[in-house]
Order: structure tokens, then C-alpha cells, then sequence
């Protein structure tokens, strides 16, 4: 857990982290909820908010034994955070009965929990009391031990059978500051040594990569408003080289790479396309806003390309006709790879949602290949490791699609944490999100 501005009142931040707690478990994506929060309490109610939900199978479980019934559902929020930070002291700033008292403190000054303050604190020393009885009492709950849903573990155990407990350890941990070097301004082993003359730990990555020791505010480092890096996972780095790796063939006839960036929002690839060829690119995303953000991004980098608003299912509405070269699509999915920089995922997903974000990568896919030139390549990609936004996608896409090979491609790439350490020996870049990719070029009949 990050350290906490020690000028904001634990209780504050507690508050907060309560209000985030209550906005997830009402649908709402912890990044949405953190933009009510008032900015001088936002990192620390940040901070807390994501240890809260990396713990929160635990502290649901620690709260039932406390309390067989739920108190009313703000003070249930403000328990389980107190709970959440409790039960593992790990890098907490403060003892546990400076919990206690400032967990009881945030009730007495909400007007929804005061009535509960007697009750919260009860239940906190009881439970320092009975630290280790209780503990030992949710160990039969998986849901508790792994800190996911139990749907989710029972799909990574039926997807990846052999390392569903190390996807999960892995979703747990939290994921390090990693950037992209752009290569068109300096290059990652210059990039390196102007953040270790800055006084900045850090490591490289990938080819393109470079992952810090310690996360920084991303404006404050070296380059920056100059447009040296992006902030980007290794795993999403992949993107663009294994699109352009057979596209990009210089010396012939002179003619600019076609590419469309299908669902191209915040940019990350569409810059990385643009960093690693000369190509023309189209950047499409379906809600305006998100273009704005496209735009800004490349205006940064120092880069163009034409970003249009439209729906990559319905290319009837923005296509010119003239065939693509190269088409990524990177899909929306239940972003079941990327846990580790959003614990909220695995509390806002339903077990129905991956069949309905199947359904429409499938159709995604068959809107889109019809826009592929023959010999032109389209790069399929989630950040999911369930097989169903994955292999089991692509199966059927190539049952059903005769002119479509399948080449060499990562498949699924599991979330991985640990610069040193290796959790798969085949994983060679170590640090990354799960993911998945598969390559497909169009035959020429």
C-alpha cells in the first residue's frame, strides 16, 4: 500500500475509501467514483481504495464473522476497510488500534454510520482480540483465501488448470509504473540513464519497456512534456511490433502502411504504430471523448494520425473502402489480464458478462476482416485470460473463416509480477498483465 499524506486524517481517507467500497459494489468502476473524491484526499483514499479491494474476499468473510448480519450498507463499507487494512498490516503507516480509533472516529462523522460507531468499534476489538482464531476460520472460504469471486477462481481453474493459484497471486500484487521509450525521440537504453541521472530506479522491459523500482507522478519524470515515453504494460507493448514485424518491409514501391487502430482509445498502440513505421494510421473509437483523449496523447509524442469517431462494428458508417494492410483490433473484454491495476474488475464483473463480450469480439471480427487487403494481416487482442475472449475465440473465427491463417502468436500471456523472479519459466519479460494475442493473415483467394 502507498504511503498516505499524513496531512489528511486517517478517518478522512477512511471515509473516502468507504465511498469507494459502496460505488463498486454498486456497479461502478473505482476509476469513475475516485473523480468525486476532493483531490487533496485522493491519494491517500486511492491508496486505500485499491487495498481494500485487493482484500476484500477476506474482510467480507472477517465481517460475517463478526456480525452474521450486515449492518446498513455504510457502515458495512467503512468495516470492511477497516477490516481489509487490519488483517495485514503490510506497509499500513499505523498501528492497529490507531485503526480502530480513527475507523470509529469516520463513523461518528458520517451522518449514515454514527449510530453505528458503538457497533464498528465492537467489532474491531474483537476481532484484535481474536486476530488469529477468526483468520483461521475464513481459511475454508476460498473466496476469502484468493480474494476473488468464487465464479472467477472456478473459471481460471477450468482455463488454466495448471496455473489458475498463480494468475491469482499474481492479480493480488500490485503492478509496477512501466513505460513505453518512444523511438522515435530517444531509445530505452538513453531513456534508462536519463532516469538514473534524475536519481530514478528502474529496469528495462521488453524491447520498448522500461519498468520503474518505485511509482512516480508520471509527469514529473525525465522527457515527459518532450514526448520521450508513454505510460504503457509490456504486455500491451507487444501490439505493434507483432502487427508490423512482416507489414513493415521497406523498398517496396515506397507505399505507406494502410493500418486501422479498431477501439483505438486512450492511443497507447496507435502511438506505438506510429513510433515503430511510417504508416498511415486510422485511429476509431466509438465515443468522442475518448478521441479527444487520442488527440492529446499523440500531440504529446509528437505524432499523427487520423482518429475518426465510429463503431468498429459498422463500417458502413465510416469506411472509405479502400482495404487495410493491417487491422488491430483490441477488443472489449471483461479486462480479467489487468486486475492487478484495477482490483475493482473482479467485484464489477458477472459470470454472464464473458459470454456477452464474446459475442461481441465475434462480432467485431466479422465486421472487420472483410476490410483486410489479401496478404494483409489483422492482430486479434484482450486483456483477458479467460479462453472464452481468447483460443476459444479465435477457434471458432477460423472454423468459420477458411482465407484466415493463424500465425505464430504469445496466445495467452498470464499476468505475471516480479522483475527478478519468474512465476512462468517461458515468460522471458516477467512483468506484464495478462493477455492475449493471435495474428492472422488473409490468404489471397
Amino acid at each position: 500500500m502507498q504511503d498516505n499524506p499524513t496531512q489528511v486524517p486517517l478517518w478522512r481517507q477512511l471515509q473516502g475509501a468507504a465511498s469507494l467500497l459502496m460505488a463498486v459494489r454498486d456497479g461502478r468502476s473505482m476509476t469513475a467514483a475516485l473523480e468525486d473524491v476532493d483531490a487533496a484526499l485522493r491519494p491517500g483514499v486511492q491508496a486505500l481504495g485499491f487495498h481494500t479491494l485487493r482484500w476484500l474476499g477476506r474482510a467480507d468473510a472477517l465481517r460475517q464473522q463478526l456480525a452474521h448480519r450486515p449492518p446498513p450498507p455504510e457502515a458495512d463499507a467503512l468495516l470492511c476497510v477497516a477490516l481489509a487494512l487490519a488483517w495485514t498490516e503490510e506497509g499500513a503507516p499505523y498501528t492497529s488500534h490507531t485503526l480502530v480509533d480513527q475507523a470509529v472516529e469516520a463513523a461518528k462523522r458520517g451522518e449514515a454510520t454514527r449510530h453505528q460507531a458503538s457497533f464498528l468499534n465492537g467489532c474491531l476489538r474483537r476481532f484484535l482480540r481474536e486476530r488469529d482464531e477468526l483468520v483461521a476460520r475464513t481459511e475454508k472460504s476460498p473466496q476469502a483465501v484468493w480474494n476473488h469471486p468464487q465464479w472467477w477462481i472456478d473459471r481460471l481453474r477450468k482455463d488454466h488448470p495448471g496455473q489458475w493459484q498463480a494468475i491469482l497471486q499474481a492479480n493480488n500484487s500490485r503492478a509496477p509504473l512501466v513505460l513505453r521509450v518512444n523511438e522515435r525521440k530517444t531509445t530505452q537504453a538513453d531513456y534508462l540513464l536519463a532516469l538514473a541521472a534524475a536519481g530514478i530506479d528502474a529496469s528495462p522491459v521488453g524491447r520498448h519497456g522500461v519498468v520503474l523500482a518505485a511509482a512516480r507522478p508520471v509527469p514529473s519524470l525525465p522527457g515527459f512534456a518532450q514526448g520521450h515515453f508513454s505510460v504503457q504494460d509490456a504486455a500491451a507493448q507487444l501490439a505493434a511490433p507483432l502487427l508490423l514485424q512482416e507489414l513493415a518491409k521497406p523498398g517496396e514501391g515506397g507505399a505507406r502502411l494502410h493500418i486501422l487502430d479498431a477501439c483505438a482509445a486512450p492511443g497507447g498502440k496507435t502511438a506505438h504504430l506510429l513510433e515503430l513505421a511510417d504508416c498511415e494510421v486510422m485511429a476509431l473509437e466509438i465515443d468522442a471523448r475518448r478521441c479527444e483523449r487520442i488527440a492529446q496523447n499523440l500531440l504529446r509524442l509528437g505524432l499523427q494520425a487520423e482518429i475518426r469517431v465510429g463503431d468498429a462494428g459498422k463500417p458502413d458508417g465510416w469506411w472509405d473502402g479502400r482495404p487495410y494492410d493491417g487491422i488491430l483490433l483490441d477488443a472489449p473484454c471483461t479486462a480479467s489480464g489487468i486486475v492487478r491495476r484495477h482490483p475493482d474488475v473482479r467485484w464489477l464483473r458477472r459470470p454472464t458478462d464473458i459470454a456477452q463480450l464474446a459475442a461481441i469480439q465475434a462480432k467485431l471480427l466479422q465486421a472487420l476482416w472483410p476490410l483486410l487487403k489479401p496478404g494483409g494481416r489483422l492482430l486479434y487482442c484482450t486483456c483477458s485470460v479467460f479462453r472464452a475472449e481468447g483460443d476459444q475465440q479465435m477457434q471458432t473465427f477460423l472454423a468459420h473463416h477458411t482465407d484466415a491463417l493463424l500465425k505464430p502468436s504469445p496466445g495467452h500471456l498470464l499476468p505475471q509480477s516480479g522483475v527478478k523472479a519468474t512465476v512462468f519459466p517461458d515468460n522471458l519479460m516477467r512483468e506484464h498483465d495478462g493477455f492475449y494475442y493471435a495474428l492472422l493473415e488473409k490468404s489471397g483467394r
